[in-house]
């Protein structure tokens, strides 16, 4: 490997395909990470970044938003992937102003994700106005002025604001606080894509949108069911955590359609037996569920454990629990009194026998944790489903104790500090008059723009500035094709980014690219010396990050400071926030944030402390739950489950384990036996016979959405170990396939996990003869 820049691209003819592996991490993750590192870092800045990662006082991991340990960390407080997150960000490869004036937009335009992220960090910013073939250097003062008269020239609701979640705290306060001083919620947020719908759910039935378990609890728990989720490849550390459940005792079900090595089998690396033995099997049961079917599942086990209360009273109901914090139990014990067995069958691809299995596993639990991550979230019956675990969770009062609880394994490190931080396009009332009050502004209250809708505002040409704090909107969402063409029609685009990305390629009439520190980097540039930031875990954990290393340039400038520039240019010297003071001291910034935002107070000294501190969260502090109702709700759901037209598959899409989100780390997915190639189909053998494919044929993808098509050319079947009727690709390569209006109801999260699609043979371009 080599600190070099690839000069090729994914070559998808030379796709491995080798059988799946049935367990992950051990010796070979520890080779990976270290290989990673030394490639594009060296071993002196690899060594430095990693000895702090995930250490107090050190850097928060810009990858997943698992939780640190509040007692002992290890000296090695990561994953392989963390480390593959770290090795991106402490690159020392670079794209400088002579990479832009040698690759124009078309050409650039014909590279995948992959090649366009391994070119290293952007060392100036840069710009390209209408006519232009490539980006060129700018000066920052001149791409702040810019910003300012693109922005004072359109109308706020003309103008949006996305961020994705490794902003830190500070930044992401700063940023919608800019975005309300033009006055607009226009605040779409990665969130919106991935656990909107546990949000949606949770906040209607218990009063919060984040988990109430913490890592403590996850190891000291009777039973976790791990459903819709792949800890092996998205938060590898969670490992560790059920690890140590199933060490104290505890069991561990996993409920996916894929069998994902790191549900069944952790060799941590961590230890000399995890390097070289049989590492520890996980998953005491495993239901391989078909995609869309887990609302039928949770409708099956709420049955189940009611039909046990009734023949053994006391034995399943948490009833003191249940009647002094609950509504609903029995509008929803009447629901569940029946069951339709052949149509449960149907719709989860299980039997009887193996549901009954897990439902005598939660009767004999006395704390029972529920996790879930995008497997869950994004169907069109997405909330109902997650409405259906908060109901088996109240009926055995698995709030509020140790060892039980909801939890929503969230994905990129700070997603929630974001929300928490008021990036929502839906803020409440009680937060904008804070807000106002603390700076003397007034706040928009109408509604802003989502992802989605965000999406639509492009088709309809509604958007005049666009602004994206980090992310790559373009790959991100649905609807690839019309959203890449509708991109180009924005007046400015401005991308707050480490690296190149696909969205800088698809551009507005105007684009800016402003690169800015990553967390791995030093914040020094200030009167009163070096900062820290602070970010918020999956489980409520505020505490500090701070890079050690020195950025690739001098002509990097932080989030904050960008942000705070940005304003400053656009709203002047008359505006009542000062936001230049806040860009020199983030101490100001938490001083604002303590005295707006519930939780906070006292934020600087507090954070000080030696693991942080933790947010406020009633239903685990003191089994209370701030609904309309002031008490828990159960709720009932009609069946639901997803199934496709005659002559289609239910789709999902997947990270392949080189990857995080739309960053593409390397092109082998070894846990799953495919490398070197990523437009595959994960195909289950009798369905490839059964549409008249063989195992390697070359197809085009197609896909129905009411009664509208989206293709997605030159993808290879492959079979796999998937339930009857249900196919996997990796994201983003399969969004071309996504529409835009298949989204999760209430929550419009985009329906990734939901697609029906058919295939056709692949018929190569016929190249023109000479003569």
């Amino acid at each position: 490997m080599t600190r070099h820049a690839p000069i090729q691209d994914i070559n998808e003819d030379s796709l491995v395909v080798k059988k799946p592996k049935t367990s992950a991490a051990g010796l070979e993750a520890v080779v990976v990470a270290l290989e990673r590192g030394v490639a594009q870092a060296g071993i002196g800045r690899t060594a430095r970044a990693l000895l702090r990662l995930n250490q107090r006082d050190g850097t928060d991991c810009p990858g997943c938003a698992w939780p640190e340990s509040q007692g002992h960390r290890k000296t090695a407080e990561f994953c392989e992937n963390g480390a593959k997150a770290v090795a991106e960000e402490s690159t020392v490869r670079q794209v400088t102003p002579a990479f832009w004036a040698e690759h124009s937009i078309a050409e650039l335009a014909t590279k995948t994700e992959y090649w366009l992220g391994n070119q290293g960090r952007i060392t100036h910013p840069v710009v390209i106005r209408p006519g232009d073939t490539h980006y060129s250097q700018i000066s920052w003062n001149d791409a702040f002025e810019l910003i300012g008269e693109q922005i004072r020239a359109t109308t706020p609701d003309r103008t949006v604001f996305y961020t994705s979640g490794r902003t830190a705290n500070e930044s992401a306060f700063l940023y919608q606080l800019f975005a309300r001083s033009i006055g607009t919620n226009n605040l779409p947020d990665c969130s919106n894509m991935c656990h909107e719908s546990s949000g949606s759910a949770m906040n209607a039935t218990i009063g919060i949108g984040k988990g109430t378990v913490s890592l403590e609890d996850i190891h000291h728990a009777d039973l976790i069911l791990v459903v819709g989720q792949n800890p092996g490849t998205n938060h590898p550390r969670m490992l560790s955590a059920l690890k140590e459940c199933k060490d104290n005792g505890g069991k561990v079900v996993a409920v996916n359609p894929l069998p994902e090595a790191g549900l069944f089998n952790f060799k941590d690396p961590q230890s000399f037996s995890g390097l070289i033995g049989d590492g520890t099997a996980l998953a005491d049961e495993y239901l391989q569920i078909k995609v869309g079917g887990d609302l039928a599942l949770f409708q099956a086990l709420g049955h189940l454990l009611l039909e046990e209360e009734k023949r053994v009273p006391g034995s399943v109901v948490d009833q003191a629990f249940v009647d002094a914090n609950t509504q609903g139990l029995e509008e929803y014990r009447a629901a569940r009194g029946e069951i339709d067995w052949e149509e449960t069958e149907k719709a989860t691809g299980l039997s009887r026998l193996q549901i009954g299995v897990v439902a005598s596993m939660l009767v004999t639990s006395k704390a029972t944790i529920i996790c879930w991550a995008l497997g869950l979230t994004q169907q069109p019956h997405s909330v109902n489903t997650l409405k259906e675990i908060i109901n088996l969770l109240l009926l055995q009062g698995n709030f509020g104790k140790p060892g039980a609880g909801a939890c929503p394994v969230r994905g990129h490190s700070n997603v929630q500090g974001d929300r928490t931080m008021g990036v929502w396009e839906k803020p409440k009332e009680a937060f904008l008059a804070a807000l106002d009050t603390e700076f003397g502004i007034v706040s928009p209250r109408e509604h802003g723009l989502d992802s989605v809708a965000t999406v639509e505002a492009f088709e309809n040409e509604d958007v005049d500035v666009f602004v994206s704090l980090g992310g790559n909107f373009a790959l991100a969402c649905s609807d690839t094709a019309k959203l890449e063409a509708a991109m180009q029609r924005v007046g400015l685009t401005v991308h707050i980014s480490t690296k190149p990305n696909r969205s800088h390629v698809m551009h507005g009439r105007t684009s800016l690219i402003l690169p800015t520190l990553g967390r791995t980097d030093t914040d020094d540039k200030h009167p009163g010396g070096r900062q820290v930031l602070s970010v918020e875990d999956s489980m409520s954990v505020v505490r500090t990050t701070q890079g050690r290393l020195d950025p690739v340039s001098e002509h990097l400038l932080a989030e904050p400071v960008i942000v705070a520039r940005m304003a400053s240019a656009t709203l002047g010297a008359d505006h009542p926030v000062d936001w230049k003071a806040m860009s020199e001291d983030y101490d100001l910034i938490r001083d604002h944030i303590s005295r707006v935002i519930p939780g906070f107070t006292d934020f600087n000294r507090r954070l000080k402390t030696k693991n942080g501190f933790v947010l406020p969260n009633p239903p685990r502090d003191t089994r209370s739950f701030a609904t309309d109702i002031g008490r828990a709700r159960f709720t009932v759901s009609p069946l639901e489950y997803l199934t496709p037209p005659a002559g289609h598959l239910i789709l999902q899409t997947i990270r392949s384990h080189d990857q995080y989100n739309t960053t593409f780390y390397g092109l082998d997915d070894r846990y799953r036996g495919i490398s070197n190639g990523r437009r595959v189909i994960l195909i289950n053998e009798d369905d490839v016979v059964e549409l008249g494919f063989h195992d390697r044929d070359l197809v085009d993808v197609i896909s129905t959405f009411r009664g509208e098509e989206r293709r997605a050319d030159e993808f290879r079947l492959v079979v796999y170990p998937t339930p009857r009727g249900c196919a996997a690709a990796y994201f983003p390569e399969a969004n071309a396939l996504m529409h835009r209006e298949l989204v999760a109801r209430e929550s419009n999260t985009p329906g990734y996990k939901a697609m029906s699609v058919r295939f056709i043979a692949h018929e190569p371009a016929l190249v023109p003869t000479a003569g």
